[in-house]
């Protein structure tokens, strides 16, 4: 199946966390494919705002500076938008056990009152919302698919299972034009990485630039990573394809790999890169998962999307990037 990203040239969309990791190389894309973009974030400095992210593309987006809690501003940032990707969330599964309530005011409250800002102001909008595979807690089964039990294991994973379910009730009760992604691990360039707020892989990365060892807890955990250019892909295709309307999928990668042979592909890419192996700390071991990796077979068979950057040419190429830009993202 084949859909056309194409259509979205000329529309209105807007990103909500659109200075973050994904949310910048989303808007990219969609200037490149030539959209109407407008860049919503906080720019909370606990979370991944940066001007930097945009650097090449400033002058062909439009930017607001508003917190996604702001339900004032929503009726105004709404009016007019054909496309609403939701990519704003807290994403630290540590700071959600510490502050919960910012947690929920974040992932549940505020993505609550922007679908009701919705339903007045943007119900003919389609709105892709970013979740997480931290909803489906401990696998009890591999690979995991949309009909796995949904058991969180931490407070962030509660929080952005009610985001989720809200997107999903609003879609059935109301008619709003929803479809939620289920994202894993994403990297690549733009990614936070002053520290692991958005993934471990992030601190990792630094720690090669800087000439420091990186730490692997344990080392046998199974995981499987998701380039951002692939997740940009899967969340326009989301957007464009009347057939998504309503439905939940799963955006995983085509490899699955221990947190071993994942150091070990990262030092090979990087002359001198050294880890050193850990006990995992009992304070996260309590909210592990234990091993993970996504069946997406569902939005493959639905759009046609699959990962297509390996995880080797992934890690090269976010080397890459942090080597040259490492001064704005830390």
């Amino acid at each position: 199946m084949t859909v056309d990203v194409g259509a979205l040239s000329g529309r209105s969309v807007l990103i909500i966390g659109g200075l973050g990791f994904i949310g910048a190389n989303l808007a990219g894309r969609l200037v490149g494919l030539g959209a109407n973009v407008l860049l919503v974030d906080s720019m909370n400095p606990l979370y991944g705002g940066n001007m930097y992210n945009i650097a090449g593309i400033a002058a062909r987006v439009k930017v607001n500076i508003s917190d996604v809690r702001d339900r004032h501003s929503l009726p105004h940032l709404l009016r007019g938008q054909e496309f609403i990707f939701n990519l704003a969330g807290q994403t630290s599964h540590m700071d959600s056990m510490l502050d919960p309530f910012t947690d929920m005011e974040i992932n549940a409250t505020a993505q609550l009152a922007l679908l009701e800002a919705c339903r007045e102001h943007a119900v003919d909008a389609k709105i892709v919302f970013a979740s997480t595979r931290q909803i489906y807690g401990r696998p009890q089964y591999l690979p995991v698919d949309e009909k796995h039990p949904i058991k969180p294991v931490d407070v962030n994973g509660i929080n952005k299972t009610a985001g989720e379910f809200y997107h999903i009730l609003y879609g059935e009760v109301y008619g709003l034009r929803t479809t939620v992604l289920r994202l894993t691990n994403t990297y690549g360039p733009r990614m936070r990485i002053k520290d692991a707020r958005q993934t471990f892989l992030g601190v990792w990365f630094r720690k090669v630039i800087e000439g420091e060892p990186f730490e692997v807890w344990g080392g046998e955990q199974k995981r499987d990573y998701s380039y951002v250019d692939d997740v940009v892909e899967a969340l326009l295709l989301a957007a464009v394809d009347p057939g998504c309307d309503a439905m939940t999928f799963n955006v995983g990668g085509h490899e699955v790999l221990s947190l071993a042979e994942t150091a070990d592909i990262i030092r090979a890419a990087w002359p001198g890169a050294r880890y050193v192996v850990r006990d995992y700390p009992a304070e996260r071991k309590a909210i592990d998962i234990g091993d993970y990796y996504s069946d997406y077979s569902l939005l493959r068979e639905r759009t046609g999307w699959q990962p297509r950057v390996s995880f080797r040419d992934g890690v090269a190429r976010t080397l890459a990037f942090y080597a040259e830009t490492l001064k704005h993202y830390v």
